[in-house]
């Protein structure tokens, strides 16, 4: 009868397998061992002689050689103790060093007292001394054979390109070894640049630091370098643009090594370098979170994300992950877009999952069916329409899904006792003068509302636009300069605010851990950053000639973004990047009074006037017609049957 594949695996080819293994392991484990033992050996030698003022007729040389067997027994057996020889690891780091350290700290007493016991084979004085010696010696063997290993691996200065790193710190020190351990590096780096006036004397592994940043133009030249790569993890966007500023008129190439919360605590490697990218140059920035309040909330939890095929849900679905949810549920009405997030998370994509679930906001039915099925803790809700130039054509389509969808998945959400709800909004909300603005404030005041109906947290978090996101300025310039351009640009002085959608999400996840009621909560982007200085940064890069375009403001738009209303404070209680600013609730029973077949007009004068209107607990003003218009019938039924509202 033919055995089970897995039957085979566990009987027989575990063996197999380990045996080679430990085979290969074995022998550079037993050098260790024995190059220590030698080292302890010779330690005794030396510190027998120097007792005896090197007078070799008064050693006890069978002693010596009983002593010394004796010795290197006791600091194998401390050595495996410690794992120094289990290959924990990699030979001559500081790690194995304080190993080391530990294993003489315990055999010399040891030897001390076996000794005493054989009789006095040696002097006491030149145990003592034979333990730090025998460190010295050891530890010594350990710095040459790295030294050794580390110039074979130095790759040759000929064909490589010859580098010029800036910064001095860990980063820069993780770059040096990256590129100096792989003989098929393509970077031989030839200098330092850094500005910190204590690092001048700094060198790492042979590289000296040989300036500040306003000497680059001279190290360049003098070294003969050809690229200057960036090599500070935590450099935030205007450091990235004052340094490739600098490299511009020498003619090098200019790279960047990723940012923390890319190497998410790994170590760089060459393969890591790359080009500057428009991301880095608009919207790097460091960000640290919370990681003990992140996990509370998140570690062992359901977790739903609604809009999860999108851009911010996706980056969701990848960060939420990585906390180690009981489950995380992916909604979305878009099946390509939850085929392609399964494959970033799994590699795998086969659409088999449970938890990737195909729904639309609009169908409270089918969101009541998710929400009984999968019972989730915590929602991030980023389902939206996002397009300004398009709501303002089709108000109605915001009023269906941004605002009636935001509803049902507020109630949904109550109904199924969710501890924490998320809500995505935008920097269109502060001061809002579009259907997107409009809509998306409205959907700021009805999580407001439900916060306080419900007994847990939900609140909203508005931030600006995302770099990398589908339908981002970067996508359109790039799609314009492929096709030969023109780049079209709105205004000379328009201006926005941007952040990578790694760090737009990172901050959406610190601040679902933020205790907050009734409040938006909204992320610091930095300074804003005029449009027309990217377009022409881009035809720059381009290698051609690309005409830049101004077009004029469309309907809706703003000159310059907000993200605080003039009636919000800047108000930081909890994280330094998160201000919270009170949101007037809005009772979401006036929605069904809202008829989206309205005329285009007559509908969204309404939506302005519940994102303007105060708080619903008394009478709201009627909505006033604009300059040389006039309230709508729809529009007068609506408030007529409003201010009967309690």
């Amino acid at each position: 009868m033919r055995t089970h594949p897995a039957t085979d695996s566990a009987a027989g080819e575990w063996p197999s397998r380990a045996t080679p293994w430990f085979r290969a392991a074995l022998p550079g484990r037993a050098a260790r061992a024995g190059a220590d033992a030698l080292a302890l050996a010779t330690a005794l030698l030396i510190a027998t002689l120097l007792r005896h003022d090197g007078h070799l007729q008064w050693l006890n040389g069978p002693g010596l050689v009983e002593l010394a067997l004796v010795a290197a027994l006791v600091h194998t057996a401390a050595g495996i103790q410690f794992g120094l020889y289990t290959g924990r690891w990699s030979y001559g780091c500081f790690e194995e060093i304080l190993a080391l350290a530990k294993t003489a700290a315990v055999t010399t007493p040891l030897v001390f007292v076996l000794d005493t016991l054989l009789g006095r084979l040696v002097p006491r004085s030149a145990i003592i001394g034979a333990g730090l010696i025998g460190l010295v010696l050891a530890a010594g063997v350990r710095y040459a054979v790295r030294l050794l290993h580390d110039q074979r691996l130095r790759p040759s200065p000929e064909p490589g390109s010859r580098v010029v790193v800036m910064g001095a710190g860990e980063g820069a020190t993780q770059v040096i070894r990256a590129m100096l351990r792989s003989p098929s590096s393509p970077y031989v780096p030839v200098a330092l640049l850094d500005d910190d006036p204590t690092k001048r004397a700094r060198q790492v592994m042979g590289v000296k630091v040989a300036g500040t940043r306003h000497a680059m133009a001279e190290v360049v030249r003098r070294f003969r370098a050809d690229t200057v790569v960036i090599a500070i993890p935590s450099a935030d966007a205007s450091l990235i643009r004052s340094l490739t500023e600098l490299a511009a008129p020498l003619n090098v190439d200019v790279k960047v090594v990723p940012r923390v919360v890319e190497l998410f605590g790994r170590t760089v490697s060459v393969e890591d370098i790359r080009p500057v990218s428009h991301a880095d140059l608009l919207g790097r920035r460091e960000i640290t979170i919370d990681l003990a309040a992140v996990s509370g909330y998140l570690q062992g939890r359901r977790v739903l994300v609604t809009g999860a095929g999108g851009s911010i849900g996706s980056e969701l679905c990848r960060q939420v992950a990585r906390f180690n949810p009981a489950s995380l549920v992916m909604l979305d009405r878009d099946e390509s877009g939850l085929h392609a997030v399964q494959l970033s998370l799994d590699g795998r994509g086969m659409l088999d999952d449970r938890n990737l679930v195909v729904a639309d906001i609009r169908d409270q039915q089918r969101l009541d069916e998710v929400f009984a099925e999968h019972r989730p803790h915590v929602v991030f809700h980023a389902a939206a329409l996002k397009h300004l130039p398009l709501l303002e054509m089709h108000p109605s389509e915001a009023l269906k899904t941004n605002i009636i969808g935001t509803y049902q998945i507020l109630q949904t959400a109550i109904r199924h006792n969710v501890d924490r709800l998320v809500n995505i909004s935008t920097d269109k909300a502060a001061d809002p003068c579009s259907v997107l603005g409009y809509s998306k404030r409205i959907t700021e005041r009805l999580t407001a509302a439900a916060d306080a109906a419900a007994p847990g947290t939900y609140t909203s978090v508005r931030f600006g636009n995302v770099l990398g996101s589908r339908g981002s300025v970067l996508t359109a310039f790039a799609a314009q300069v492929e096709a030969g351009g023109p780049i079209t640009v709105t205004d000379p002085e328009v201006n926005r605010y941007f952040m990578t959608v790694q760090e737009a999400v990172r901050l959406v996840v610190q601040a679902g851990a933020l205790e907050s009621h009734g409040e938006v909560l909204v992320l610091d982007m930095g300074e804003p950053v005029r449009i027309a200085d990217v377009a022409r940064r881009i035809a720059a890069s381009a290698g051609r000639h690309i005409q830049i375009v101004y077009t004029g403001l469309r309907p809706g738009e703003k000159l310059a973004e907000v993200l605080l209303g003039p009636d919000e404070p800047d108000h930081r209680p909890n994280h330094p990047l998160i201000s919270q600013a009170p949101v007037p609730p809005l009772d979401g029973a006036v929605l069904s009074l809202l008829d989206p077949s309205s005329p285009r007009e007559d509908l969204i004068a309404v939506l302005r006037w519940l994102a303007e209107s105060p708080a619903l607990p008394g009478r709201i003003p009627a909505p006033q017609p604009r300059p040389g218009g006039r309230v709508g019938k729809r529009q007068a039924e609506f408030t007529m049957r409003l201010g009967r509202h309690p």
